[in-house]
């Protein structure tokens, strides 16, 4: 077989990054949000998704005048803390109320005067607290006019931007670009361990948007309960490595909303495991009438979601049979496994128009793919 509740007056979070030699004072790496700022849902009711799109799933949402705990902005979503949760709103139906405006994302602010006074507010009135030099980073917490506010020695200080360089930085490279193998697929599931024998693994999804690999989920997930199999054989307790592609997606119940084929399980549904059958590795229903000895019953709580991995297709005897991302949080005969809320999430989320694959390896292996 194989809260914290959204409440109705937070406000806007902050979120800074410092760059190594400048101490307190970094290069702000996110469109980070003023404490002045409070973002209430106009929208009668507003999806909370997995991530910046509708193609991603839902996980909740928001009503009328609620107010919510933004993080950044990317593009036309809002990163909120949604049930003590990373979750995305369209800021289409959000009003934001305030007087400050948010830096541009993935931005560096550099210092262009021999010397610029830092001051105590938005003005040249307000007492000089210190100053920078020209080539210093500064951690910009948001734009006032022509004044940035930003992190000084951890208070905060006022610097005129007629002096501050705003230049665009690269955005931190994902593992999977620089993946050579993923030919047209635009959603990766990637599958790690940090070796062969561990049970444990990291779950993560992403998808090329625009052009560029954008990442959608972080979760945890188990493997076989002898980890992974370089080559793997029927029994064997260990889920194959490899790059993979999606079959059919399965379940005891309703199709929860994803767009792969979808097919509900039975109680007569099985999966034949038998290597001598000519039926070995597919799904079949009973009753055997003699076409196998040996099939894997389907109508199982693993097996509420689902999908198959596309493994064996060949159907080699011997080489393993019944390969699924299931439900699961202790260990597997040889699939992968996750909670029920992440499977169905993943089943939302992919495509097949977008040729997902699944890739399934140890860290350390991971330059093959």
């Amino acid at each position: 077989m194989k809260k914290l509740m959204v409440g109705m007056a937070l406000t806007a979070t902050l979120a800074t990054a410092v760059t190594p030699g400048f101490g307190s004072i970094g290069g702000n790496q996110e469109k980070a949000y003023a404490a002045t700022v409070t973002y209430k849902v106009t929208a009668s009711k507003l999806n909370v998704r997995s991530g910046a799109g509708t193609t991603y799933g839902i996980i909740g949402s928001v009503v009328k005048g609620q107010a919510l705990s933004v993080m950044s902005k990317s593009g036309s979503w809002y990163k909120i803390n949604y049930n003590g949760r990373m979750g995305y709103v369209s800021s289409d139906y959000v009003q934001a109320s305030g007087t400050t405006t948010p830096p541009a994302e993935s931005t560096t602010y550099t210092v262009t005067a021999s010397m610029l006074n830092v001051r105590s507010g938005a003005g040249t009135n307000y007492a000089s607290i210190g100053s920078v030099t020209k080539g210093q980073k500064l951690s910009v917490v948001s734009k006032s006019g022509s004044w940035y506010k930003i992190n000084y020695n951890g208070r905060t200080g006022y610097v005129s931007s007629d002096y501050v360089q705003a230049s665009a930085t690269a955005s931190p490279k994902l593992v999977v670009d620089s993946f050579k193998t993923l030919g047209n697929a635009q959603q990766v599931i990637l599958v790690t361990a940090d070796n062969y024998d561990t049970k444990s693994a990291k779950i993560q999804t992403f998808e090329k948007v625009d052009g560029k690999w954008k990442q959608v989920l972080t979760a945890n997930g188990v493997l076989g309960q002898k980890g992974f199999a370089l080559s793997k054989k029927e029994g064997d307790m260990e889920s194959p490595t490899g790059k993979y592609t999606i079959g059919t997606a399965f379940g005891r119940y309703a199709n929860p909303g994803t767009k792969l084929p979808y097919r509900k399980i039975t109680a007569n549904d099985v999966w034949v495991d038998d290597s001598k059958s000519s039926l070995y590795n597919t799904w079949q229903q009973k009753p055997a009438n003699g076409r196998w000895t040996s099939a894997e019953n389907m109508d199982i709580p693993a097996y509420d979601y689902g999908f198959v991995i596309n493994y064996n297709e060949s159907r080699t005897p011997g080489k393993g049979s019944a390969i699924f991302f299931h439900v699961g949080t202790n260990y597997t005969a040889g699939c992968t496994a996750t909670s029920k809320e992440q499977v169905v999430s993943i089943l939302k989320w992919l495509n097949p128009e977008k040729n997902p694959v699944i890739i399934q390896s140890p860290v350390s292996e991971l330059d093959k793919y």
